[in-house]
């Protein structure tokens, strides 16, 4: 297993305004000039994220995966991120999985956020996601999910990376931090979490706070709130199989099933 380099973007969105957000990121994307793996866009990338799923949403057929399916294939790397799906007269705050070649994987995001009501407006998806790339398994995740460990749990190191993409408040900060570093830990493997940044349609400021975290939950990004940039950051293999042979609590975790 080689090491792995992983793009995270933190930016503002253009609220609800797919082809402002697509012009955007091209232009962030255009200028990363080191080769990466994968590029990690925050969550509803391509709106912010708001209930106003009617207005917005795509099919898997729209302009945002095609866009994505584009980039990917430019920049020779995997591109993931989430955004807001119609399918079968359903909606869903879904992440794509874009490889190189134009296939894809999905995960539509299981924890929807009451407190916003979005569980009124998005159908919850039912099943976790494990992608391979270069003999990592990363399992991708959407914000709120990050609050409830059972649903992430780490089972007999099923994954290496736990990458969160996320539209997740500025006075909710502090938690959105700190459940990183705790799911770092607990489960033994690298986190990236990648927040956006300003202001949203609703007058709610996020500060991003983007990240990744090794498996002792130490941060090893350096890039900074409220700061609108990218950053790569190279995960060791060596590092991470090291630590789980010298520390194997994995070892000692509870065994549990989730009822679906």
């Amino acid at each position: 297993m080689q090491d792995l380099k992983i793009t995270i973007v933190q930016s503002p969105l253009h609220w609800e305004n797919i082809e402002n957000n697509l012009k955007m990121f091209s232009e962030k994307i255009n200028s990363i000039k080191e080769k990466t793996d994968v590029i990690v866009l925050p969550e509803m990338f391509s709106t912010g994220f708001t209930m106003n799923n009617k207005v917005v949403a795509e099919t898997m057929s729209g302009s945002a995966i095609t866009w994505m399916k584009s980039i990917a294939k430019k920049k020779k790397c995997v591109i993931t991120g989430s955004l807001i799906i119609k399918e079968k007269n359903k909606y869903y705050n879904r992440l794509v999985w874009m490889l190189p070649n134009g296939k894809y994987k999905t995960y539509d995001k299981k924890h929807l956020f009451c407190y916003a009501g979005e569980e009124k407006y998005y159908a919850a998806g039912k099943k976790k996601l494990i992608v391979n790339i270069k003999g990592w398994k990363i399992c991708p995740l959407i914000c709120y999910d990050l609050r409830f460990p059972v649903w992430i749990r780490n089972k007999n190191n099923a994954y290496d990376v736990l990458l969160f993409v996320a539209n997740w408040p500025e006075r909710r900060s502090h938690p959105w931090k700190t459940l990183l570093l705790a799911r770092a830990m607990e489960n033994q493997a690298y986190v990236v979490g990648v927040n956006r940044i300003g202001k949203d349609g609703n007058e709610y400021s996020y500060s991003g706070d983007s990240g990744i975290i090794d498996f002792k939950g130490e941060v090893i990004s350096k890039l900074k709130a409220h700061q609108n940039s990218t950053e790569t950051v190279i995960l060791s293999q060596k590092k991470l199989s090291d630590w789980r042979k010298t520390f194997p609590a994995w070892k000692d975790a509870d065994t549990f099933t989730i009822k679906q």
